[in-house]
């Protein structure tokens, strides 16, 4: 014996039931989509605070080590840096003598 189903339909409740519990399973694998989101691009911020934290332990050290030659070294590479961009500009640039000549920077 041979049966054939062609046409075949629920009671409105089962099929609402159905589309519910599918619209739910898309809403749950969305929000997980979005959390892993958000914790792939917190990752990034979370090694780059930490590495700056790192940078700036280092840099604490090496002040109490060597006193302010440290700052005296960024005092040249800034001035050495405004040099450059000085040189390379068209226009005249005046600079007074003295203490205030390029920031500040005394002879050793």
């Amino acid at each position: 014996m041979l049966l054939n189903l062609t046409h075949l339909s629920f009671r409105p409740e089962f099929t609402s039931a159905v589309e519910f519990k599918q619209v739910a399973q898309q809403d749950v694998k969305k929000q997980r989509f979005l959390v892993e989101k958000t914790e792939q691009n917190r990752q990034p911020n979370v090694i780059a605070a930490e590495g700056d934290a790192h940078a700036a332990d280092l840099i604490g050290k090496a002040l109490d080590e060597a006193g302010g030659g440290l700052i005296e070294l960024r005092r040249i590479e800034a001035t050495e840096g405004i040099t450059n961009q000085l040189s390379k500009s068209r226009n005249s640039v005046y600079l007074s003598h003295g203490p205030q000549m390029l920031l500040n920077i005394t002879g050793a």
